[in-house]
């Protein structure tokens, strides 16, 4: 077996190597080219350090990284890590740790960060052989909802570039990688303050909209109450996008976070569970 890192590979081979390692997994994550490219660039994975297995000529496994500062530091996310079915349980999966683990020595990463489907105990259990954790249990939720509230006047809403959250004093950068603002950069974020001016939370999300011109369903990357706040605000802020019925998806919520348990009395089903493992260096 021998290792390419992707920007060696022909996208078609990258592209084997991707559809047929999550062939079969827990969710299907199947890619065209255009996906692919999308994701490549919209999350910030590196083509430079990330790798492909090669059986001869035959493309048989994928690891995808990427690499950002989170609160000054240098911080890797393993993106997503596929074996072709018929080489699973060979060694393969020790064999892209062990070399994924040394490109993020060789680029001094303080933090590597990953998120594995809750059921995949062998993957998990993988992980944690090599040092990761369990820090955060994250879920996706997704259904109709209807925000049945009248727009409060001691509520002031500030729409922003997802780009100038960091810049926010309260902001919590920690988040799961495709939450992150780097993510969502064609999304959109709002900030919401009290009467006195003191900050209650923020929204990062995408809005999606149909052929008659209204949102169709909303893609919720962050909801986040500060201290002074409680859970009866969520329906404000989201009332400030639409308080018409609509679709929301909300990405890797985590489970302790208390709009988590507001969406679920509220109407919102869970579709998956995922942990979230961190490794120190």
């Amino acid at each position: 077996m021998k290792f390419k890192t992707v920007s060696q590979c022909t996208l078609e081979e990258v592209l084997k190597a991707w559809n047929k390692g999550f062939e079969g997994y827990f969710v299907e994550i199947n890619m065209t080219t255009d996906m692919f490219l999308h994701r490549l660039v919209g999350e910030g994975l590196s083509s430079e350090h990330s790798i492909v297995v090669f059986d001869q000529d035959e493309p048989i496994a994928i690891v995808m990284n990427g690499f950002r500062t989170i609160n000054g530091k240098k911080t890797a996310w393993n993106g997503g890590t596929g074996i072709s079915p018929i080489y699973r349980g060979k060694g393969v999966s020790r064999i892209l740790m062990e070399e994924t683990l040394a490109i993020y020595e060789r680029e001094n990463v303080e933090i590597a960060t990953l998120e594995a489907i809750k059921e995949n105990q062998v993957a998990i259990a993988l992980y944690e052989k090599y040092g990761y954790v369990i820090s955060n249990q994250l879920l996706f939720l997704s259904g109709e909802y209807e925000a049945k509230v009248e727009y409060t006047k001691d509520l002031r809403v500030e729409t922003i570039r997802p780009e100038q959250l960091p810049y926010l004093s309260f902001y919590q950068e920690d988040v799961p990688w495709q939450c992150s603002w780097h993510s969502v950069k064609q999304g959109e974020a709002k900030v919401f303050y009290n009467e006195e001016n003191e900050a209650l939370g923020y929204m990062l999300y995408r809005t999606v909209w149909d052929g008659k011109g209204e949102i169709e369903r909303i893609l919720l990357y962050q909801l986040a109450l500060l201290e002074n706040s409680n859970v009866e605000l969520v329906p404000h802020f989201l009332a400030s996008v639409t308080t018409s019925k609509v679709n929301i998806t909300a990405v890797n919520l985590v489970s302790n976070n208390p709009a988590t348990s507001y969406f679920l009395k509220n109407g919102l089903k869970v579709t998956t569970e995922q942990v979230q493992m961190k490794k120190l260096s």
